[in-house]
């Protein structure tokens, strides 16, 4: 980095005798320390410290951290360290194959958890102290202040709890992305004030985080990229998904429910989400609002069309592609983005008053309509409820959406009972599969039951789905009926037999 871009970037002259590589920073973090991170999907996460810390552990060092970010991250901190052995403990979201094999083995000790539950659990001590924060930023005020690259995430949080914090000054993310960060921090309670957000484009703080220049320990120039992920294209069975959501919008509109630029939309993470998101291009729709956790290229299209006037997230989540159309375009993307603290972008308070739609992807729901959103047959952990349990409880409409069927069609995702259960028929108002959609509102669960075979259930399984229906009902119990043991052999038969068929 020239020295014009290091005062550009690290200005204040005190700060500069801090600058050190990434070897002598990662020798600040200790055997059995607890460390929190910036990064929010790929994006926004330190890379240079970590891969040096990962260097101390192969070369025979004992180094085991417990590690809590925001959500996934980037190979260069989960993958590296889970395959150095680093990783002892994990919070609360991945997607990394090394650390879902490690956690699913056994070595890593990982809790899943609500996104909006990890801020306050650092705020409230509930991991212990926080030993060593490392964050990514593309500058550093003289105050101190710290402006992050492309994700918040918990990085508040982190840098006002930690004893340490390491910073990486990442020359790769540009310096324009300053100004489109809004950060707000919320006290403890009994002194907890309600946050002032009333719409989706409110700003309330800072365009920085604040930062205790004494705690600053190490910063590291860096210019290791995002290892941005690619997007599946968007196939027939996601269009169509798509059209079944955007029909059932302009029925609510129709219905005076909605309004006609509908209420903030939420969207999780994915193909599928990207394509559902993408099809409101074509759409109708004008002048919507997004107050979600990240914004994706879809986001991207519908800025372009004229169609979304504010995305409001804690992290550009785009493709390779889209990586370099946001870097090409970030005056104009910035000027209708926000990016916020994990705290405030899940937060159920303010995604209730502004009346979120919300729209998650499920791996497996059962036909009273509860959701499994983490575990493989019930007990091999995928990536991690997320964020989609902060705002499906809160949504003024909550929306799940699968694909009906998987591994070719030995799979059906409509089964009698799932195998494991993250959101429950309490609060999943609307299934989507690329059949059909059911609307589960003001429905008992026999009525949700038959609505969601009908409606989403591939032809290949229905007959099956509602003949065990039809057995179930002629039990005593006539609310929820199960046939427990038949329920459960339906995911026991694919384990034995690699079919649900």
């Amino acid at each position: 980095m020239s020295i014009g871009m290091k005062s550009e970037r690290i200005r204040s002259e005190a700060f500069l005798a801090k600058v050190m590589s990434a070897e002598q920073a990662a020798k600040f973090i200790n055997d059995g320390d607890v460390v929190a991170t910036s990064g929010f999907t790929p994006s926004g996460y330190p890379k240079a410290v970590p891969l040096a810390l990962a260097e101390r552990a192969k070369n025979g060092e004992k180094v085991e951290i417990t590690l809590i970010t925001g959500a996934s991250v980037g190979p260069e901190l989960d993958g590296t360290l889970a395959e150095a052995g680093v990783i002892k403990r994990r919070f609360p979201y991945q997607t990394d194959g090394k650390m879902r094999n490690n956690i699913n083995a056994g070595n890593i000790k990982y809790a899943d958890m609500h996104l909006s539950h990890v801020p306050q659990y650092i705020e409230y001590g509930f991991f212990g102290d926080i030993d060593v924060a490392i964050i990514e930023a593309i500058a550093i005020n003289p105050d101190g202040g710290i402006v992050p690259s492309t994700s918040v995430g918990i990085s508040p949080q982190a840098i006002r709890n930690a004893k340490k914090v390491i910073i990486e000054i990442n020359s790769s993310q540009p310096l324009a992305l300053e100004g489109v960060h809004d950060i707000y921090i919320t006290e403890k309670p009994p002194f907890r004030k309600p946050i002032p957000i009333e719409a989706t484009a409110d700003r309330i703080g800072t365009t920085y985080i604040p930062c205790d220049p004494d705690k600053i320990v190490a910063i590291v120039e860096t210019d290791i990229t995002d290892k941005v992920r690619p997007l599946g294209e968007i196939d027939e069975d996601s269009k169509k998904i798509s059209k079944h959501i955007i029909k059932f919008f302009e029925g609510e509109v129709a219905a005076g429910r909605l309004p006609e630029n509908l209420l903030p939309l939420q969207s999780g993470v994915g193909s599928v989400a990207n394509a559902v998101m993408a099809g409101l291009v074509e759409s109708k729709f004008t002048n919507l609002t997004c107050y979600t956790e990240v914004i994706q290229d879809c986001m991207f299209d519908l800025i372009d069309a004229g169609k979304v006037t504010m995305a409001s997230g804690t992290s550009f989540t785009p493709s390779s592609e889209g990586q370099v159309r946001l870097y090409n375009n970030i005056d104009l993307y910035t000027k209708h983005c926000v990016l916020r603290p994990m705290e405030i972008s899940n937060n159920p308070e303010v995604a209730r008053r502004l009346g979120v739609l919300s729209m998650n992807t499920a791996i497996e729901i059962d036909m009273y309509g509860h959701v499994n959103s983490t575990n493989i047959m019930g007990s091999r952990m995928m990536n991690g409820i997320g964020g989609s349990g902060d705002f499906t409880r809160n949504a003024y409409i909550s929306i799940f959406t699968t694909v009906s069927t998987a591994k070719n069609g030995d799979i059906s995702s409509i089964v009698p009972m799932v195998s494991h259960v993250d959101h429950t028929e309490h609060d999943v108002q609307v299934v989507v599969t690329e059949q059909g959609l059911a609307d589960l509102r003001g429905l008992s669960p026999r009525e949700r039951a038959r609505a969601i075979i009908e409606n989403c259930a591939h032809p290949d399984y229905k007959a099956k789905l509602t003949d065990y229906l039809d057995r179930a009902e002629a039990l005593p119990t006539k609310h929820e009926s199960h046939l427990l043991n038949e329920a459960l052999s339906w995911h026991a038969k694919f384990v034995e037999t690699g079919s649900m068929k």
